[in-house]
């Protein structure tokens, strides 16, 4: 009988997030496959009876990374029995964990997915800034902003998006984020459209630039802001100066 694969969230950066199903996976694991920005604190959580596994994946990675990925958890899985593949944020949003558990599907082994908060409503959060809000934004989407390498062009049509939601959130965009907003521009966005870059959002590192949709790109270079950012765009934005409850 081969072993259980659990796709499990490890939140967005502040230990302190993960959930209670997490932290019980973790506990009794005897392999995690582990991603790059899962704290120190989580992976400490690991029993050293278990076998804890490095795959963390950095953006520009090729594809065949996550193809050793996917073997790994069916090696694993048939001679183990709790397989625990933790990912940062949650494992289906921006996480490839859709296509983890198709692959599990596929060579049929178990598999369970337990949610975790993903970094684009936790960073959002800890810096104040709902991303709805009864007078300002009734709809918000998430996006990628690194597209596939494999694809021929974006998937996402920035200038499509510029009028159809109030409160936008890109995923991984800081190396596009000029090319980005330029698109929004053009697809009618107002100029003056409040814009914040979060790094290492949640975390004690976190930090926060603002601007709006025309200044925010060179507000990035100057700032020398780094990844792991997140990109929130809507009026909603303003409102961090109001309720901005965590001290720096």
């Amino acid at each position: 009988m081969t072993g259980k694969v659990f796709l499990v969230g490890a939140g967005p950066g502040d230990p302190s997030l993960i959930t209670l199903r997490a932290v019980e996976l973790i506990k009794k694991a005897d392999v995690v496959l582990y991603d790059r920005l899962v704290s120190k604190k989580i992976l400490s959580m690991i029993p050293k009876k278990a076998e804890a596994v490095y795959v963390g994946r950095a953006v520009g990675d090729d594809f065949k990374h996550q193809n050793d990925t996917n073997a790994l958890m069916v090696k694993y899985a048939k001679i183990k029995r709790n397989i625990v593949r933790l990912k940062g944020g949650d494992p289906i949003i921006f996480g490839r964990g859709g296509e983890e558990a198709e692959y599990l599907k596929k060579h049929k082994i178990q598999f369970e997915i337990v949610p975790g908060i993903t970094s684009g409503i936790g960073s959002a959060t800890y810096a104040g800034i709902p991303l709805t809000h009864r007078n300002f934004a009734s709809s918000v989407v998430f996006v990628t902003g690194h597209e596939d390498f494999e694809k021929n062009k974006d998937a996402v049509r920035w200038r499509k998006l510029a009028k159809s939601t109030d409160t936008i959130v890109i995923m991984m965009g800081l190396s596009r984020i000029g090319i980005i907003c330029k698109q929004l521009s053009d697809g009618g966005i107002d100029k003056k459209t409040p814009v914040a870059v979060i790094q290492d959002g949640t975390t004690s590192k976190q930090r926060m630039i603002t601007g709006t949709v025309s200044n925010i790109t060179q507000k990035v270079k100057t700032s020398k802001i780094k990844p792991p950012s997140i990109i929130i765009i809507g009026k909603v934005v303003s409102l961090s100066k109001t309720i901005g409850w965590r001290k720096k």
